[in-house]
């Protein structure tokens, strides 16, 4: 058998911030590669950090010196992971890890991928995207124009609370749910059908609460993605969704006919809390050898929810528009974006907001060792506050006020360099620098407020590579001020780091 142990080993000195990271690895079961491969492999790696602190005309916020020790050991059984980890520090004890308490196995055998165990998967961004389930799935993509998705699996464990004994924990109900994608695909052209249904078990959690502020819910999703490409240059893109939503499955039957949803059956029941939102995005692009330009769309109408996402934004409409092109024989990239957001659709809330959003992007390739690269955005949102007696009665004294009015613009431009030095078998040296600056500011009334500031970074590096002893040496400059209001700050320090990855075998 074949060990393999990975370690690095780094040094910081006079840092103002410190980040430790342990990566959580995934991988696939391949079983066509049984008997091919070895059946066990371990991996793993070590890193250290010792940190100083300085700190004039401010109270000490922290030890003048600190340490970290990490590490981690992932064994592989023909691709099944079983990760291990430790930490150590001087500012806390010892502490063993063992990282992942859901497991999940992701066999592949030629054009089959299947999903056992703890998994996720991406229907669409307005149906299933992402949401972790327990359960079974599986991607068919066999050879030729059709490849389909599915999965089958709980969505949400019940949660059964005690109040006497857990206070302020939420309860759930156990939710299961099922979904497929159907796809076609030619050339570029492709087509995407969508199903996902999600549903809450009445029966999970006979101790919930009945005070309406947990509610089971019944969720039937269908979905359209299609992308098209007209006379070889222009791409069309459109996504589409519409999701039916029952808040509580004990409400009342709608007996007065308002709800507008059909009763479906097994795929879902309709009552007095059913209703049904739609989301959509559509986009189109020109492509030329020099130069792509876009325009896109989108749509997400008010309380919009899918069960197949944690999170989902709504009650939002966006115009968007891009360039991107190419001048100076190739060596000058340049990219622009700008958009206008808003929200409130249905003209029902108290506040609007609309966004603007712009970007700019240039990259230029001065030599083959130099490349230079400049940015700014500028990011703005603008509130309209209504308050009630405006919306009775226009005749208002608030109607020649606008200091119900409430802008908020933030700006930020980057430049940075990079320099090869050198670059052979033996070492690589780069130079690296960047400067950015970024600006808030408010305003009520027309009237620039005191809550706006200035953020100034500067920073410059070395870094040093030895290829074959496979070590590297980095050392930096950082300087940053900040100015908020009547607060200024400014921050400055070096950086060395030392890097050493090396294998031992028996």
């Amino acid at each position: 058998m074949k060990k393999t142990l990975l370690k690095t080993f780094s040094c910081l000195i006079f840092c103002t911030n410190f980040r430790l990271c342990i990566p959580l690895l995934g991988c696939a079961q391949k079983l066509d590669a049984i008997g091919k491969s070895k059946p066990l492999a371990i991996t793993g790696g070590i890193s250290t950090n010792q940190i100083a602190y300085f700190a004039s005309g401010i109270t000490d916020r922290r030890a003048p010196y600190n340490f970290f020790v990490s590490g981690n050991l992932n064994f592989d059984l023909y691709g099944w992971s079983v990760p291990l980890g430790f930490t150590y520090s001087n500012q806390s004890k010892g502490a063993f890890q063992q990282p992942f308490n859901q497991y999940g196995l992701t066999p592949t055998y030629k054009w089959v991928t299947g999903h056992v165990g703890y998994s996720s998967m991406s229907f669409s961004n307005y149906t299933m995207n992402g949401h972790l389930f327990l359960g079974v799935g599986a991607d068919l993509a066999p050879l030729g124009p059709f490849k389909v998705s599915l999965m089958y699996g709980r969505l949400q464990k019940e949660v059964v609370v005690d109040e006497n004994l857990s206070p302020g924990i939420e309860p759930a109900y156990r939710r299961m749910g099922y979904g497929m994608k159907a796809s076609y695909s030619k050339n570029k052209d492709n087509i995407d059908l969508i199903i996902f249904k999600a549903k809450d078990n009445l029966n999970s959690n006979p101790t919930m609460p009945m005070d309406g502020l947990v509610t089971p819910q019944d969720n039937l999703v269908l979905g359209l993605n299609a992308t098209k490409t007209l006379f070889k240059k222009l791409l069309v893109n459109a996504e589409f969704a519409a999701s039916a939503l029952t808040r509580n499955q004990t409400a009342s039957i709608d007996s007065l006919g308002s709800n507008k949803v059909p009763n479906l059956g097994f795929l879902l029941r309709t009552n007095s809390s059913t209703a049904l939102y739609t989301a959509y995005k559509i986009g189109v692009g020109y492509s030329e050898k020099k130069y792509t330009i876009g325009l896109g769309y989108e749509r997400i109408a008010p309380e919009y929810k899918t069960l197949g996402a944690y999170y989902f934004a709504n009650d939002f409409e966006n115009v968007t528009a891009n360039l991107t092109t190419r001048l100076l024989k190739d060596k000058l990239s340049l990219a622009v974006n700008a958009g206008v957001q808003h929200d409130d659709l249905r003209k029902a809330k108290q506040s609007t907001m609309k966004r603007f959003v712009g970007a700019l992007n240039a990259t230029y390739q001065a030599s083959k060792k130099m490349n230079l690269n400049a940015s700014y955005s500028n990011f703005q949102s603008f509130v309209n506050i209504r308050s009630n007696f405006n919306q009775i009665n226009s005749l208002t004294p608030y109607d020649n006020l606008d200091t119900l009015n409430y802008t908020q613009i933030s700006q930020n431009v980057s430049l940075s360099s990079t320099y090869l030095l050198s670059q052979s078998k033996e070492k690589s040296q780069i130079i690296s620098t960047n400067v950015s600056y970024m600006t808030s500011a408010d305003k009520q009334g027309g009237n620039v407020q005191q809550s706006g500031g200035q953020f100034y970074n500067i920073n410059a590096s070395y870094s040093l590579g030895l290829v074959p002893k496979n070590i590297s040496f980095t050392a930096s400059i950082n300087a940053n001020k900040n100015s908020v209001g009547v607060i200024h700050t400014s921050t400055f320090g070096p950086t060395l780091g030392v890097n050493k990855a090396f294998s031992i075998k028996n």
